[in-house]
């Protein structure tokens, strides 16, 4: 993907252009554009990323997708109707699923094994990044909670549009592609934000605001995830 590519485009909402979730998404284009500048990425389409880098990559998001599962199922735990209980208990059963599903094809490739992946520590990203979403699905409200993992969901789904787009030689880095682009995993997108906007109207003004400010620091999270996989981040000590 080159830098001069579109940054964003304007990413479907189910709310309509006025919603809620319209603003959200308005509010996060400068930190999407550099999403989407990122090498990571340019590497993923071009097929040059480095094998090394998105080995640390996976890994990594191994350890991720653990404490997103867990931060869904907080999640669930605060909800009160029915069909939002299902739906974040089922994304957050399905995020292992992925887990189990397409990083094992990628660790199988990588020679590594499961113990190999739960020995490797967690970076410094992933482990902040973790903790972001685990204290406010816990400790926040039901809102917080929601806008926390909403930047996975979106940031991911849009990213995987964009790559498709343009396609990948590499037929492993392509397999992650198609699994974000896919319409199974923009059904589950939709669905968030569905809730997202049914909830907006009771936050408020102050409330909109808290909701606002956790999801574009989960944005910030997911161009750090990638940033932190590029640079091959460790523990200084």
């Amino acid at each position: 993907m080159s830098a001069s590519a579109p940054a964003s485009g304007p990413a479907p909402t189910p709310g309509g252009p006025d919603s809620f979730t319209a603003d959200l998404w308005s509010d996060a284009g400068p930190i999407q554009r550099r999403i989407l500048e990122h090498p990571f990425l340019a590497g993923l389409t071009d097929g040059s990323l480095p094998e090394e880098v998105f080995r640390t990559y996976v890994v990594q998001d191994s350890h991720y997708l653990k404490g997103f599962a867990r931060a869904l199922a907080l999640a669930a735990g605060r909800a009160s109707a029915d069909e939002e209980i299902v739906f974040l208990a089922t994304a957050g059963a399905e995020a292992i699923t992925v887990e189990h599903e397409l990083h094992a094809a990628f660790i199988a490739d990588f020679a590594l094994s499961p113990d190999d992946v739960a020995a490797t520590p967690r970076s410094p990203t992933t482990t902040a990044y973790v903790d972001f979403l685990l204290a406010h699905a816990a400790a926040g409200s039901y809102a917080d909670g929601l806008a926390a993992v909403l930047a996975c969901f979106w940031i991911y789904r849009e990213v995987g549009r964009a790559l498709l787009a343009e396609g990948s030689p590499d037929p492993r880095y392509q397999r992650w592609i198609d699994t974000y682009a896919s319409e199974e995993f923009s059904a589950q997108v939709d669905e968030l934000l569905r809730i997202v906007d049914r909830h907006a109207p009771a936050l408020g003004t102050d409330g909109r605001r808290c909701f606002t400010q956790i999801w574009l620091q989960g944005c910030r999270y997911e161009w750090r995830f990638w940033d932190a996989a590029w640079r091959g981040e460790t523990w200084p000590v």
